[in-house]
């Protein structure tokens, strides 16, 4: 699969294509309906399936601070991307100029002129240009002026009712809630978050139970404060582990931190990894003890029941 992170990277060769559009942040069961969609289109048409997806978030741009907690960074969407067979990923930068397009000038000259659209791929709340003017029946009538198919996709099948539509919005509730289990049948795996390890205060390792401390980008999705039962991936292990998350309110911290512990080893160096972590299940919520013997017989207590979570 290949990936832009502009329009200048679209080969000046790049020829028909089925595009799929959308920031699909999770990439849950509704958006793999849809790039689903687009990746059989392409094939019956022997075309390239393209999804083109954005970064920053739109609302980041068009109203600062009011942006969503993230649930995927861009290189694990097109890894989720690629998995569903598409061909390529084009990570659009989303500008305050791209913002101010009209629909037609969007499809102009993002799909048509560079992807070479012969159909396009939607949700079928799907808005775009300047204010979100453009709909699905606006992108269908330009699709009927300018020669390109136009496919409006509900989120769930007719079949699966109601009550299976899906949106990143209520994903990103259950993570914020800490309702990780749910959330990872939204996604159908668990919720992850992704960083580079950083040096902390190093209470785990005296304590008895070193961390890996994941210093993610701004703006992810983060559980809410607890312990959970989960992975940590460094790129060459796939890691049972408990997960902390929160202030580290027995030594009186202010900075929310994600902290991995693998269980059983205390041999892994990975300072200034890209590691991710992956929320399987809560274990309990956040807690501040009499002590640290209290702290510690707690924190045997965690790992036990993470190591039994993660077994069944």
């Amino acid at each position: 699969m290949q990936r832009w992170d502009s329009l200048a990277e679209v080969p000046s060769d790049w020829g028909s294509s089925v595009v799929t559009v959308g920031f699909f942040d999770g990439v849950h069961h509704g958006h793999r309906r849809v790039v689903r969609k687009a990746v059989e289109l392409a094939r019956e048409r022997g075309a390239a399936a393209v999804v083109l997806t954005f970064s920053p978030h739109p609302s980041e741009v068009v109203r600062p601070g009011t942006h969503p907690a993230l649930l995927t960074t861009p290189a694990h969407r097109a890894e989720l991307m690629a998995e569903l067979g598409v061909d390529a990923v084009l990570v659009l930068p989303f500008t305050v100029e791209l913002s101010r397009l009209t629909p037609a000038e969007f499809v102009e000259q993002v799909l048509l002129e560079r992807l070479h659209a012969a159909a396009v791929v939607v949700g079928e709340n799907f808005r775009f240009g300047h204010k979100a003017a453009g709909t699905v029946a606006v992108l269908t009538e330009l699709g009927a002026e300018l020669g390109f198919d136009v496919e409006g996709l509900a989120l769930a099948a007719p079949e699966e009712g109601e009550e299976s539509r899906f949106s990143s919005t209520d994903v990103r509730r259950m993570v914020l809630s800490g309702d990780v289990e749910t959330a990872a049948l939204r996604l159908d795996r668990p919720h992850r978050v992704e960083g580079t390890v950083v040096h902390g205060a190093k209470r785990g390792r005296e304590l008895g139970f070193p961390t890996a401390n994941v210093d993610s980008p701004p703006h992810s999705a983060i559980p809410a404060d607890g312990v959970y039962a989960g992975w940590l991936l460094t790129g060459e292990e796939r890691l049972p582990a408990a997960i902390s998350v929160g202030t580290n309110p027995q030594f009186e911290g202010e900075h929310r931190t994600v902290e991995a512990y693998a269980l059983d080893r205390t041999d892994l160096d990975l300072y200034g990894r890209h590691v991710a972590v992956d929320f399987v299940a809560r274990v309990r919520g956040q807690e501040k003890f009499s002590g640290i013997a209290e702290l510690i017989e707690r924190m045997n207590q965690d790992v036990a029941k993470a190591r039994v979570l993660l077994a069944e």
